[in-house]
């Protein structure tokens, strides 16, 4: 049976994906060492490669990824959370599942491989035994909707989302967007900008885009920026990491006005 391979070098990984063919269904399962439903999801990735065999040259490929000590595989498949598991195909993407939904990643899997050898590929056959997610209904805390009232239109949504979005990027004069709090970055790219304000005793507002989906997907498109963390400067956007070491190496003293050490007067 086929098991969940841990990769570790950046060179490997690319060695492997260039030799099987592109017939081989990839797996690639990004995880970090803090976060606690990775260890679940590594769990469920071990039951579903016991499902099927291994062949010569391999059909179905389960990979194990560290994304915070592999930072460039990871943004060359766009891992914005952990755990995140990527489905590829002759180097294409077919899926991407962020979080743990056991479920999805269960059916994204048996979808583009067929069901394991163990249960005979058979249809009907049981599925392989890993737990549903639990789910639950928001409380709508608004009236119904009655004959007189319109729905509310996506683009109507889409225009509250993007007042909500402006009114946030401009909550402090520099604004972080990052993966958990100052206190607990939940990567190392935010971990990284908030030490970066730190040693310039930047005063600085944050926003944990792993609590609220609405902005975290939201930001992508307000900000026609894909990732995370986003630093924002009176509202306006100057970029991730890289980007903001850019700006420091052009200008050493960018964020001078928004430090609590600077001189009174200046």
């Amino acid at each position: 049976m086929s098991t969940v391979q841990e990769v570790t070098d950046e060179a490997v990984f690319t060695s492997y994906i260039s030799s099987i063919p592109p017939s081989c269904l990839l797996v690639l399962y990004f995880h970090a060492p803090w976060a606690a439903p990775c260890a679940q999801m590594h769990t469920v990735l071990s039951t579903l490669a016991s499902q099927y065999p291994v062949t010569t040259p391999p059909s179905v490929s389960f990979i194990s990824l560290n994304a915070e000590e592999l930072p460039d595989i990871s943004e060359d498949y766009d891992v914005t959370a952990v755990p995140f598991v990527v489905i590829v195909r002759g180097g294409e993407v077919l899926d991407a599942i962020s979080g743990s939904d056991a479920a999805r990643v269960r059916d994204a899997v048996e979808s583009f491989a067929g069901r394991g050898a163990s249960d005979g590929g058979a249809v009907g056959a049981p599925k392989s035994q890993i737990p549903p997610p639990l789910s639950a209904t928001p409380r709508e805390d608004n009236a119904p909707t009655t004959a007189t009232q319109a729905p509310i239109s996506a683009e109507q949504s889409k225009q509250a989302l993007f007042a909500r979005l402006e009114e946030l990027v401009k909550a402090a004069p520099v604004m972080l967007f990052m993966k958990g709090s100052p206190s607990a970055p939940q990567c190392g790219f935010s971990r990284t900008l908030v030490g970066i304000l730190r040693e310039r005793s930047v005063k600085y507002g944050f926003f944990n885009i792993l609590a609220d989906e609405d902005v975290r997907q939201g930001l992508k498109e307000y900000a026609e920026w894909p990732t995370f963390p986003q630093l924002w400067v009176k509202g306006e956007l100057v970029g991730g990491l890289d980007i903001v070491k850019e700006e420091l190496n052009n200008d050493p003293d960018f964020f001078n006005d928004f430090s609590v050490n600077k001189p009174a007067g200046a």
